[in-house]
């Protein structure tokens, strides 16, 4: 299948990542953007809903999966529904719909509980310092069983510190602020990301570290950059 009959449909369209990326995204695909509110150009979609996702998804090439709720803070009753029950209820539907590729947002939260002098590698084993960082830990477990059960693919990005704009180095928290640079994603890097992780091949599942080319990274890129062909352009620690 060609790039430009490609046809993708994206959860979580109208959210933090969703909103900015999508126009910086092939404009050749047929994309389909969904959220659980509909609103001009997008979709209702319940993730939690296995029959709606299935209607979803019908006839797609990709599903990029990034309804969730996404504070590192939120408590199991407001993670339950969209992070742990729509997750599988995604790839569940996925499976029954024949996609190809499921894009699954992790999180570097899913390794938050290591040691913070050590450099997050692709290969790691999730452990999470928090909940939030649990159930995107249970998204890689649900995307690697299904590549491991059924005919998709699917790549679990663990996305960084996604911000439309460099983070502030005279952040009042030192400590905070060389965090979040160093874990900087930006809107082009992660359009760039999606698209990578959309399009490559080559494999049944990859976990993928998702930070832009930051100077000091907490988070390794060597699988990314060799397995999804991801070439980052923007550096946290860049002066213009």
């Amino acid at each position: 299948m060609t790039q430009g009959s490609r046809k993708v449909v994206m959860t979580g369209a109208s959210g933090h990542i969703g909103r900015v990326i999508v126009p910086l995204l092939p404009q050749d695909w047929v994309m389909r953007r969904t959220d659980l509110t509909a609103h001009e150009g997008i979709s209702a979609l319940d993730v939690s809903d296995l029959g709606a996702c299935r209607e979803a998804f019908a006839g797609a090439d990709a599903v990029v999966h990034l309804a969730a709720v996404s504070d590192p803070s939120a408590s199991w009753d407001e993670l339950l529904p969209s992070n742990v029950v729509g997750v599988y209820q995604v790839a569940q539907a996925v499976a029954d719909c024949g996609v190809r590729r499921l894009v699954l947002a992790s999180s570097l939260h899913a390794v938050s509980g290591t040691p913070d002098e050590s450099q997050s590698r692709a290969s790691d084993a999730p452990r999470p310092g928090n909940l939030y960082g649990a159930t995107k830990a249970w998204a890689e477990a649900v995307g690697a069983w299904l590549a491991a059960t059924g005919s998709a693919s699917v790549v679990a990005v663990r996305i960084g510190n996604f911000a439309e704009a460099r983070p502030n180095p005279a952040a009042p928290d030192r400590e905070r602020s060389t965090w979040l640079r160093s874990a900087w994603l930006s809107p082009r890097d992660a359009a760039q990301l999606i698209c990578a992780a959309v399009e490559a091949d080559g494999f049944d599942f990859l976990v993928a570290n998702g930070i832009s080319a930051n100077r000091y990274r907490v988070a390794d890129l060597q699988v990314t950059m060799q397995q999804l062909g991801y070439r980052p352009l923007d550096d946290a620690w860049q002066t213009q």
